[in-house]
């Protein structure tokens, strides 16, 4: 996950592959939450890893549930509709598919609760529950500002003889809650009456069908009517898969109607929903149809490819897709006119008010937006421009907008608080970047180049991190060279040339948190050792294996960027990055921070011994006939003898800033 500050994509220009979709956000938290009231144990497959999901894992453990996790498998022990825990204090997150089904539960079954989540929270309406909750005799009060979290539960004195009417104008969310909760005192049938127009209808039929699954048959009567039988209990199923969630899907069938394809690809295959979702959001297709893309569609994968280009306006009542919908928004940006999407009051209050949020940051790349109280109207840029784009701390806003980056102005995008996205797509990124592309010369790369010691790899390191990019070692490379060849049984001499360039070309190596990885091997510590330094030697004497490595260190360059430290990487491996650093300390400066180093690890050594050696080396560096040790023409140097690494690293972040079109 891209933990950083800011995400800049570079300009894509097409896609192409496979994408495998996390589970639904909303399928797994009922699924959850079911398994947990249920008699019997279940075996939940294809969980959702999130956010979301983690909150109501952690408050199913607080309510006395036993919860056993391996990767995207939980096995849950069922509480038989009765809790173990009678008094807990629930810290719910941003999660509506926790905190609205999760109060209606706790009133009905009593007990002594206190629920909350982040600021955010606090601002989404719940009032609507609350009073159908109350109406039933459910003892419920506002900590804070009435109609809204947080929310004190008390027991209270339940009455079931009359219909229990509830809004379903505002949020689906508060009809899924009682349907949920109401099986566990269904002594009697229980009937449900919605009040004004039900909004988001795919989604109580998620809920109406995970019922059915857990042995809960609910008799509807249109949408305006529902009645719960007399006796109804609920029974794990024993085991239960998650699909694909329909709303993630949306990013990936509009980047399939976007992206010119990729070559030798098809356009974007999905895979974990298809045309026998349960899902409301999987009508997305639809919308993405009449805009032009082509979609083909099997039951458990949907394979998207550009059709009509540009794509063409619509005029969409989005009722029954308002999470997907958004994505819409951004499709319009690329169509022949105005789009515009209605019935979508319902945004005002979920993560944050996508209405507004959408409109500001359309207008920020140069969309013309007309905003109302229930739709949007978009009119593509006239001249696009590029902006941050402020992601209000709603995963749906961070993944709409990097659809943006393919702009036929070819402008980066910078989406701020990238992480935000961990809500329900942890790895979105990453998979976007695995199925976009982009030209090699668009991707960015910062080089950092300088002498032994200089402090250049921790520096580069820090960056990478800071920026979200990739990171590349070019001192190690050699030395990881050496180790495979003699790993493979590889003579580290002139016949052997051919087989370890070979080798080399296709060297699985990665640098991830402070470590050398080949492969699934850490070889941080093995390639530091002084034998490691001669076979390195004998390694780079050899001409077929410093081309195949110049090869190698080419292929770090991917999406989003890559910051390079060696001695050559501006002057040799990418002599076309934008910022070429020359990192440079004295060579006393550099002889004690190198003595500090040794003697940590218990090395004896002198602070003038090792200055000697560091002056000879750079003498041998900087005379070397093949890529000599020297800076890049348009290299900014930087001398960091008086500074910090923190010091070095936000110069060359401001560096980069500068250079930025944001």
């Amino acid at each position: 996950m891209f933990d950083t500050e800011f995400l800049d994509i570079p300009a894509l220009t097409a896609a192409g592959g496979t994408v495998r979709l996390p589970g639904s956000k909303s399928i797994s938290n009922r699924v959850l939450l079911l398994a947990a009231l249920s008699e019997g144990r279940t075996t939940v497959h294809d969980l959702l890893a999130s956010d979301d999901t983690a909150v109501m894992l952690a408050a199913l453990r607080q309510l006395g549930c036993t919860v056993a996790q391996k990767g995207t498998t939980a096995i849950i022990d069922g509480l038989g509709g009765q809790l173990a825990q009678k008094q807990a204090r629930l810290y719910l997150g941003n999660a509506g598919t926790a905190m609205r089904p999760l109060t209606a539960a706790l009133a009905l079954l009593g007990g002594d609760f206190e629920l909350s989540g982040v600021p955010r929270m606090h601002e989404r309406p719940i009032g609507d529950l609350v009073d159908a909750l109350r109406q039933l005799g459910c003892h419920i009060d506002y900590l804070g500002q009435d109609g809204f979290p947080p929310l004190h539960i008390q027991t209270g004195h339940l009455t079931l003889n009359a219909p229990i009417r509830v809004r379903g104008d505002v949020s689906s969310q508060f009809l899924t809650a009682l349907l949920l909760a109401l099986p566990l005192v269904a002594s009697r049938d229980i009937t449900l009456e919605v009040v004004g127009e039900l909004i988001s209808k795919p989604y109580i039929d998620i809920t109406l069908k995970l019922l059915a699954r857990f042995g809960i048959q609910v008799q509807r009567d249109g949408w305006q009517r529902f009645t719960i039988p007399a006796g109804s209990r609920y029974r794990s199923p024993g085991d239960i898969h998650v699909e694909g969630d329909a709303s993630s899907a949306s990013y990936f069938i509009a980047l399939g109607a976007i992206a010119a394809p990729a070559t030798g690809q098809n356009g974007i295959k999905i895979e974990g929903v298809g045309a026998d979702s349960i899902q409301g959001d999987i009508r997305f297709v639809e919308a993405a149809r009449q805009m032009g893309a082509l979609v083909d569609s099997s039951a458990n994968t949907l394979t998207i490819r550009r059709g009509a280009w540009p794509l063409k306006a619509i005029d969409l009542d989005c009722n029954h897709i308002p999470d997907a919908a958004m994505t819409l928004a951004v499709m319009a940006l690329y169509a022949d006119g105005t789009t515009t999407l209605r019935n979508i009051a319902s945004w005002r209050v979920k993560e944050t008010d996508r209405i507004a949020a959408m409109a500001c940051e359309l207008r920020k790349l140069g969309a013309g937006v007309e905003e109302g109280a229930d739709y949007l109207r978009i009119t593509p840029p006239g001249q696009w421009q590029t902006a941050p784009i402020h992601t209000y701390d709603d995963h749906r806003v961070a993944m709409c907008f990097s659809l943006a980056a393919f702009n036929p102005a070819r402008l980066p995008v910078r989406i701020l608080d990238p992480k935000c996205v961990a809500k329900t797509f942890p790895d979105y990124f990453e998979t976007l970047f695995s199925v976009a592309h982009a030209e090699r010369n668009s991707i960015p790369v910062l080089c950092i180049d300088g002498p032994t010691a200089s402090g250049k790899g921790t520096v580069a390191a820090l960056v990478a991190r800071r920026l979200g990019y990739h990171f590349l070692d070019s001192g190690a490379m050699y030395r990881i060279t050496a180790l495979a060849a003699m790993q493979a049984g590889l003579a580290i001499e002139p016949a052997q040339e051919a087989a370890i360039a070979a080798l080399a070309r296709q060297l699985p190596v990665r640098f991830s948190d402070g470590k050398v990885l080949l492969g699934e091997q850490d070889v941080t510590e093995t390639i530091r050792t002084e034998e490691a330094g001669m076979n390195a030697s004998r390694v780079s004497a050899l001409p077929a294996v410093r081309l195949a490595l110049v090869d190698l260190q080419h292929s770090f360059r991917q999406l989003p960027g890559l910051v390079a430290d060696g001695r050559d990487m501006g002057t040799v491996i990418f002599p076309d990055a934008p910022l070429k650093v020359f990192l440079t300390a004295s060579a006393r400066q550099r002889a004690e921070r190198r003595h500090k180093q040794l003697i940590s690890k218990g090395i004896s050594a002198t602070i003038a011994g090792i200055q000697q050696d560091l002056e000879a080396r750079d003498a041998r560096d900087m005379s070397r006939q093949s890529a000599p040790l020297k800076p890049a023409d348009d290299a900014r140097p930087l001398d960091n003898s008086a500074l910090s690494i923190e010091e070095s690293v936000a110069q060359v972040l401001n560096w980069w800033q500068g250079l930025r079109p944001f």
